[in-house]
């Protein structure tokens, strides 16, 4: 199966240089003690701190791509969500096309009005999956997007991410719980000190 997402020797402080894959449809997961380098390696990946080696989508280089074009289609989405406006919709190009996924988040449509201070911490990780996948991304670069969540919560976002799968959407995703990373990931890594490891079997 070819990749969607390729990594290669991507390195930066406090990441070893690695190499790998993911194909499209596919979720691989990353998971490691806190400080291990996981979130170093999703923001690499994203290009949002310096590093070094070359990522590419779909056979072209992320250095051919101009970086709003490259950040819309490999959307990375933090464990704690960036927010610069006081109402939630400001942050959405087109709120009503939220709509959908804000009924599958379990959201009300009326949160658009919001201000972004009335949040909760699991409102502010539905609603930035939310604000990444209206954009339409080809790969999904995710951490901890469920931590805040309840029980039943976390199962419709999973639902939302195995639909995206389907669809074709690649997904890296940065869990601390095993039992949600083999709900839904095929290839399964390991960070320690900044090296990745493979875990399953190729």
């Amino acid at each position: 199966m070819a990749e969607l997402l390729n990594v290669e020797n991507l390195s930066r402080p406090g990441l070893e240089a690695t190499s790998f894959g993911v194909p499209a449809g596919v979720c691989a997961a990353v998971t490691g003690a806190s400080g291990s380098g996981k979130s170093l390696l999703l923001r690499a990946i994203a290009d949002l701190d310096e590093n070094r080696g070359e990522v590419w989508l779909d056979g072209m280089a992320r250095s051919a791509m101009p970086a709003p074009r490259w950040r819309q289609q490999v959307s990375y989405v933090p464990a704690e969500s960036g927010w610069w406006r006081d109402r939630v919709g400001a942050h959405f190009a087109e709120p009503d096309a939220a709509v959908g996924l804000l009924h599958q988040l379990d959201m009300p449509p009326e949160c658009m009005d919001w201000p972004v201070a009335r949040l909760s911490t699991g409102e502010r990780q539905r609603l930035a999956l939310a604000r990444s996948l209206v954009l339409s991304p080809r790969v999904l670069l995710l951490d901890e997007p469920t931590s805040g969540l309840d029980a039943t919560t976390t199962i419709h976002v999973e639902a939302i991410l195995h639909e995206k799968m389907a669809s074709g959407v690649a997904i890296l995703l940065v869990s601390h719980d095993d039992e949600q990373a083999a709900r839904m990931a095929g290839p399964r890594y390991q960070m320690a000190a900044g090296r990745l490891h493979r875990e399953d079997k190729a």
